[in-house]
């Protein structure tokens, strides 16, 4: 099985993806850090500054031809990322569409706005991000906004933080298991 996770920045994706290495030992792929590898390495004249879309152009292509590759080889893998596309289930066959577990995380104007600061404290749980000074309220809502309407658009699953963080492994894999 290969789980997709994307979402807008701060949603805990990455969190969410360390959750499944420990508890179902699925390996992940950070599309964050193959950008960077990308960019550093010198195999693009692209910046982390360039848009998400250029970035996205980038980075999905490498990506979808692993979620195949992992997918032929019998193997579990999560990504995760914001530069999953839109149009992602392009360039998979049924038969890889079958293996492959979608969600986006999406956290709700009120959740963004009764949590800022605690959105902005948890940042760096798993990884420790460079200066993160920057985010404001208003993008993250903005940005949250941006996955669920794509997400509505193209029927794609996502899980909506809205009272509580509360993201259920269940909700991702489909078996009984929550953190």
């Amino acid at each position: 099985m290969v789980v997709l996770i994307t979402g807008a920045s701060h949603t805990g994706k990455t969190v969410l993806a360390q959750r499944l290495l420990e508890r179902y030992h699925m390996p992940y792929l950070s599309m964050d850090h193959l950008k960077m590898g990308l960019i550093r390495s010198g195999r693009t004249k692209l910046s982390p500054m360039d848009s998400q879309e250029e970035l996205t152009e980038l980075v999905w292509p490498i990506v979808r031809e692993m979620v195949k590759t992992a997918i032929e080889n019998g193997q579990d893998l999560t990504v995760e990322g914001c530069y999953i596309p839109e149009d992602w289930k392009e360039g998979f066959g049924p038969s890889c569409l079958a293996q492959i577990r979608y969600v986006c995380l999406v956290m709700s104007r009120g959740y963004i706005e009764r949590h800022f600061e605690d959105i902005r404290a948890h940042a760096n749980a798993v990884e420790h991000r460079l200066d993160d000074s920057g985010l404001s309220m208003e993008e993250l809502i903005e940005d949250n906004g941006s996955f669920l309407r794509a997400c509505i658009r193209n029927g794609d699953k996502y899980i909506l933080i809205d009272d509580r963080y509360d993201i259920r492994l269940e909700d991702v894999v489909g078996r009984k298991e929550a953190f």
